[in-house]
């Protein structure tokens, strides 16, 4: 059973960082790319970063320059470091993992950025 879990949200005002967490569980973690997406209330989701099994990274230009994309393999986790936020940064943000046996989604966490 594949499992995501991601942690690290939370309140910060503008100006600040967060990094977020996604733990897998259930893939061969090395074999899988792996996305952050997010959604704010009213929105739709939408793609912020990913990175592919090689370490490419891809970023939605929103976030080019403030956010970066990593992982670690030996950890089965990857992470989410979010610099310079903003109030739009707000939202729930999710990870998937793309693998040959499916795409799989986290619960979400919150992220909330004060003005």
């Amino acid at each position: 059973q594949v499992q995501l879990v991601e942690s690290g949200g939370g309140l910060v005002q503008a100006g600040g960082s967060l990094r977020l967490s996604c733990a897998g569980s259930g893939v061969i973690f090395s074999r899988t790319g792996m996305n952050w997406y997010r959604q704010a209330p009213g929105k739709q989701r939408e793609l912020v970063a990913g990175i592919r099994t090689g370490g490419s990274t891809t970023y939605a230009d929103s976030v080019k320059g403030r956010f970066t994309i990593s992982r670690d393999n030996a950890k089965n986790t990857v992470y989410l470091q979010m610099n310079s936020l903003k109030p739009e940064d707000t939202a729930v943000y999710y990870c998937r993992a793309l693998s040959l046996g499916g795409v799989y989604w986290g619960q979400g966490t919150q992220v909330t950025v004060s003005s």
